[in-house]
């Protein structure tokens, strides 16, 4: 039974027709069991299409999985992975990225905006050398940030060298990667190894799909034996076509963009309504399909006595989360409810 559209969670939308259409597609007749069927491969020749390089790829359930087993691609169990203090695999993961490396801990750097800098990577990788630390081996930055906020090119670019200079392998966690590309207006490849981006774990689930992350080496020497690590973390699927030709799909037609460009202009407009309301602050720059708005505690009440759903976190900040699918009368009616509640006389 269909529910009126909420915001909490860009989670929260369905699968879009490309996506859709490409599952019933895949779905007549039988195909080859564990991607050796065309499906996978025409996925594969997309994305590297699509990403300008021979890149090896893998397709997983959801973004614990690629993220943890990308990330326990890189390091050693002794080893360390040097993250934002409010990444999704420090704050998210139950431990996944942990657990799948067989311990390698997470080294958590404080942020005003969820964005790592050269200075804070430096500072662990040179903070202690000694045998009693565990050895730092990999960066994970998140595109856009767990606050909405895009890095520029420039700001990868800065981070990719200073792991190049400290022996650092760069990972960059795109869970709304297609967000952060239609943000910048820039290329896969330019956002990714021409910046120096070792691997990218690439979302799929918010930009549109049912189910189903892609994670991509650009320096195909780490893959080295991630199928095994896929299969033995429960992540390698019989039925593979129903992951990958929804990617195939959403490439050739440009879906994946669109569908993010839909998301972003969402974010925009519902954050140009309600910037100038009494009490209202957006708390972070609107750069892809997030806003963030810091509200009174009866403010943050009386939305939700109107049957709002939404996330508070990260600074006790209401999150509202925009997708393929938003439409816009919803969204004018959340912001019709807000500018009612703002002023409504004490």
């Amino acid at each position: 039974m269909p529910q009126t559209q909420q915001f909490a969670s860009d989670n929260y939308a369905g699968i879009c027709p490309e996506a859709l259409r490409a599952m019933e597609d895949a779905n007549r007749g039988s195909a080859q069991a564990y991607g050796d069927d065309p499906w996978t491969v025409r996925a594969a020749d997309a994305f590297r299409a699509t990403f300008e390089t021979d890149c090896e790829l893998f397709f997983v359930f959801n973004g614990t999985a690629a993220n943890s087993l990308a990330l326990a691609a890189l390091c050693q169990s002794y080893e360390s992975i040097i993250a934002a203090d409010i990444a999704h695999v420090e704050t998210d993961e139950c431990g996944a990225p942990e657990f799948f490396s067989n311990g390698a801990k997470i080294l958590v750097g404080r942020t005003e905006n969820g964005k790592l800098t050269p200075e804070t990577i430096r500072g662990f990788a040179r903070g202690r050398t000694d045998i009693h630390f565990p050895r730092p081996r990999a960066v994970t930055i998140t595109q856009p940030t767990e606050t909405g906020q895009v890095y520029s090119l420039e700001e990868i670019r800065a981070v990719a060298a200073t792991c190049r200079e400290l022996g650092l392998k760069l990972h960059m966690d795109g869970a709304r990667f297609a967000n952060a590309v239609e943000s910048l207006g820039c290329t896969p490849a330019d956002m990714t190894w021409r910046s120096g981006v070792d691997v990218l774990s690439f979302g799929g689930t918010k930009n549109g799909m049912a189910i189903g992350e892609a994670v991509i080496f650009f320096n195909r020497s780490l893959a080295e034996g991630f199928d095994y690590r896929c299969k033995q973390a429960g992540q390698l699927a019989s039925k593979m076509r129903f992951l990958s030709a929804p990617w195939a799909v959403m490439f050739e037609t440009g879906a994946w963009r669109a569908n993010a460009a839909h998301a972003n202009a969402c974010a925009r407009h519902f954050a140009d309504q309600v910037a100038d309301l009494p009490g209202v602050e957006v708390q972070f720059p609107v750069e892809a399909n997030a806003v963030f708005l810091k509200l009174p505690p009866e403010t943050t009440a009386a939305l939700r006595a109107r049957g709002w759903l939404f996330y508070t976190f990260i600074g006790d900040s209401a999150r509202f989360m925009f997708a393929w699918d938003s439409e816009r009368a919803r969204i004018d009616a959340l912001a019709a409810d807000l500018r009612a509640i703002t002023r409504t006389p004490a």
